[in-house]
């Protein structure tokens, strides 16, 4: 049987796109030894599980939602619509499988046109335990990362290749000193305080 996991990040971060990713294996694929939630994982151990996966096999995707876009559609919007990107650029490679599963309780792809809902399933903790969804969180987090350690080259001042958009005392004192870019989610309510003064 082929399973589908789907896992995003960045869901929290005052600054940054929303990541998620769609891996499909089968289900006798074991994966690297030691793959997990990539929460738990050093930033080593993501970026050697990434380039293992994706050289192992081609059948992933990877959907971005964009600030301007999380401001726009509010955040449950926003995952759906990261979600359904990745199993968009998913599809153009893979097309057959027998189930989906998403990390977390919601469903966020339910009655979505063009996907058949009833082979989704939730899982809560899923990115610790089913080994395409642990994939998934890998894969999107690396991706992630990347993109915000290519934005600190744009934005030195801000610390984005340590605390990659998360609200830290270090990301606060940088937006008390420079201000607000286009990097940040200006809905969030800690960049709203910041627009106000």
């Amino acid at each position: 049987m082929v399973t589908v996991g789907i896992d995003e990040v960045g869901r929290g971060c005052w600054a940054g796109p929303l990541v998620a990713a769609a891996v499909a294996a089968d289900d006798l694929w074991d994966g690297p030894i030691g793959l997990r939630d990539s929460k738990k994982l050093s930033a080593k151990r993501r970026q050697d599980f990434a380039k293992q996966i994706t050289s192992q096999m081609k059948s992933y995707g990877v959907g971005w939602v964009f600030p301007g876009e999380i401001d726009t559609l509010g955040m449950t919007k926003s995952v759906q619509l990261a979600m359904l990107r990745a199993v968009k650029a998913l599809h153009q490679v893979c097309s057959h499988y027998d189930q989906v599963v998403i990390d977390g309780t919601y469903n966020y792809l339910q009655n979505v046109q063009g996907l058949r809902t009833e082979t989704i399933i939730t899982r809560a903790r899923a990115d610790d335990s089913v080994r395409q969804v642990s994939a998934a969180s890998v894969i999107a987090k690396v991706a992630r990362d990347h993109y915000m350690i290519q934005a600190a080259a744009r934005y030195p001042d801000y610390g984005f290749e340590k605390h990659v958009g998360y609200g830290t005392s270090q990301h606060s004192a940088a937006l008390a000193k420079y201000g607000v870019t286009d990097l940040h989610r200006i809905s969030f309510a800690p960049i709203q305080k910041m627009l106000q003064k």
